[in-house]
């Protein structure tokens, strides 16, 4: 089964709006397609709720709640520095470095600019859901 993280970006689309996001996050619900994500990842998607949408609680509660459903939550075993232009996405990395994922999704520039890091492929939701 193909292995996937999917960024902090593509978790908040998939909440907000129908697109190619929701549509990844719905072959991870149907076990389609195996998706790992990691506390800080979990972290930063609270954060980006409550701060930037003003989500009240009980909403981030669920939507994380849903994530964990369909997610394998996996301890970072790697400190990396790969994305200089923004090192908090280092943790996007790490987290597929560790969990040996085949893929990670999203739609920071920042990642997609790099392709491809060690044999895991960097794709946007469009392309993922082509490949799939």
């Amino acid at each position: 089964m193909i292995r996937a993280v999917l960024d902090t970006n593509i978790f908040v689309s998939s909440i907000f709006w129908f697109g190619p996001s929701h549509k990844v996050a719905g072959k991870a619900l149907d076990g389609k397609i195996e998706v790992f994500t990691s506390i800080e990842i979990l972290q930063e998607l609270d954060k980006v709720l409550r701060k930037d949408f003003n989500e009240p609680d009980e909403m981030v509660h669920r939507q994380i709640s849903l994530i964990m459903d369909y997610a394998t939550v996996v301890q970072s075993g790697v400190n990396l520095s790969i994305v200089k232009k923004d090192p908090d996405d280092d943790k996007i990395i790490e987290c597929a470095v560790s969990c040996n994922a085949d893929y990670i999704v999203t739609g920071d520039r920042h990642l997609l600019d790099l392709k491809e890091y060690k044999e895991i492929k960097i794709v946007t939701a469009k392309q993922f859901l082509e490949l799939v």
